[in-house]
C-alpha cells in the first residue's frame, strides 16, 4: 500500500493540488503492519500527519483493527474483502472490494491487490483522474511492470464504479 499511496500523492500533485505522503513500518521486515498516509489539499498543508482520516483503506484484518480508531465516523472504510473477514463496529461507510482475489485471478499474483484497491479508491472519490494515475505508474515503475499495474488499476476503477463517495482532504492506508 505504500507504493499505492506514493502513486496517489504524485498524481494529486500533477493535477495542481498539494499532497503529503508518509509511511511507517512494523519492527519486522516484509509482511508486518504498515501504515501510509496521504494528505490531499487545495491549499497549504499545515500539519504533516493525519489526525483523523476521511478514508481508511485496509488490506488485512490486523490493519483494520489497528487503524479503524483513526477514521472519522463520517468516513469511508475500504477493505480487502478476502483478507478482512470481520469488520469491527463502525459508523463509517464500509465498502468491501475483493482486491486480493481479483489480483490473483486476473493477474496471477496477489501483489497487484494494492493497485486494484487504488483504482477503486480513485473511482469512488475522484481524488485524481485515472489518466494522471496511469501516467505516474508509467513513469515510476519498471517497464516490465507497467502494463499489469495499469490493468490492475483499471480493474479496480471498474469495481469502484458501483460505489461513490465525496472527495476528501486526507487519506490513510
Amino acid at each position: 500500500m505504500v507504493l499505492a499511496a506514493r502513486m496517489l500523492g504524485e498524481a494529486v500533485v500533477r493535477e495542481g493540488r498539494n499532497a503529503l505522503q508518509t509511511q511507517t513500518y512494523g519492527a519486522e521486515a516484509r509482511g508486518s503492519l504498515t501504515k501510509s498516509e496521504v494528505i490531499v489539499s487545495d491549499g497549504k498543508i499545515g500539519f504533516p500527519a493525519v489526525r483523523q482520516s476521511d478514508i481508511l483503506v485496509t488490506m488485512s484484518q490486523e490493519s483494520t483493527v489497528a487503524f479503524l480508531k483513526d477514521l472519522k465516523d463520517t468516513g469511508l472504510l475500504l477493505v480487502d474483502a478476502g483478507n478482512v473477514t470481520e469488520i469491527p463496529a463502525t459508523r463509517a461507510r464500509v465498502v468491501e472490494i475483493p482486491a486480493t482475489e481479483i489480483a490473483k485471478k486476473e493477474f496471477g499474483d496477489g501483489i497487484y491487490a494494492n493497485m486494484v484497491m487504488l483504482g477503486a479508491l480513485v473511482r469512488m472519490t475522484g481524488l485524481v483522474s485515472l489518466e494522471s494515475l496511469e501516467r505516474v505508474i508509467g513513469e515510476r515503475l519498471a517497464s516490465a511492470r507497467v502494463g499489469t499495474n495499469v490493468e490492475a488499476v483499471r480493474k479496480g476503477f471498474e469495481l469502484g464504479a458501483s460505489e461513490s463517495a465525496p472527495s476528501s482532504p486526507s487519506t490513510s492506508s
